[in-house]
């Protein structure tokens, strides 16, 4: 199985790749929303984040009002580094069962998208790692316009991430989306090239194809070793 690593940073458009990946039929593993499962109300990430945080970062229903818990960790890193802390174990443990449930479908190529791959240490899982990159005066913009804030409050968002020039210096592919929408699709018809190869004969044996030709073989020649003993035995 191939693993690929997509990451970015608030704003850059991974997200606008993501989709581009589930469009040509790639299947997505997408932290964010494993992240929002392990939030829900009652889980063991949500008891520990209530006991963190207090309950002030929770909705009349229950549920955790994510904004606030946003502005509160944007504006202090070592609470953004406590709830990372907090959340990784519950994250991680599902990433690798929706991973685990695309194996057993039998996908050859997978996608897993996370916003914090090489923070996670989640880099050394895929191969290759494309990096979704934009200009820092073009992000700072996207963002104002799409969460409508302020520049202050947008620069701070972005400072509290891995900046995007370390995480393209770490990447095996670069997706330059400082541009149009058109320049995207251009580029990303090579990324398809790129992840659509061949399997190495790694990935092979770690694909359910491969397991199950492993599994074949050690089944073969199991029977092949006691045939040969019971003919020597006669």
């Amino acid at each position: 199985m191939r693993i690929v690593g997509l990451t970015g940073g608030i704003a850059s458009g991974k997200s606008t790749v993501s989709n581009l990946f589930k469009s040509h039929g790639f299947p997505v593993v997408d932290a964010d929303l494993v992240a929002r499962d392990v939030l829900k109300k009652g889980t063991g990430g949500w008891k520990k984040v209530v006991a963190a945080f207090g309950e002030d970062i929770l909705l009349d229903d229950g549920e955790v009002n994510r904004p606030r818990l946003g502005q509160v960790v944007f504006s202090n890193p070592e609470k953004r580094q406590l709830l990372n802390r907090l959340l990784a174990p519950y994250i991680s443990s599902g990433i690798f069962w929706e991973i685990l449930k695309l194996w057993m479908k039998g996908f050859k190529v997978i996608v897993l998208d996370v916003p914090l791959l090489f923070e996670a240490k989640m880099d050394k899982w895929t191969k290759p790692i494309i990096v979704v990159w934009v200009d820092p005066e073009t992000q700072i913009r996207r963002l104002i316009v799409r969460d409508r804030t302020g520049e202050e409050d947008a620069r701070n968002r972005i400072n509290a991430q891995m900046p995007l020039d370390l995480k393209r210096n770490e990447a095996d592919i670069v997706i330059d989306n400082s541009g149009s929408l058109d320049d995207l699709n251009d580029q990303f018809k090579n990324v398809l090239f790129e992840v659509s190869k061949p399997l190495t004969w790694t990935e092979f044996w770690l694909s359910r194809q491969g397991a199950i030709v492993s599994l074949v073989s050690v089944i073969l020649g199991v029977l092949l070793c006691k045939k040969r003993f019971n003919t020597v035995g006669l």
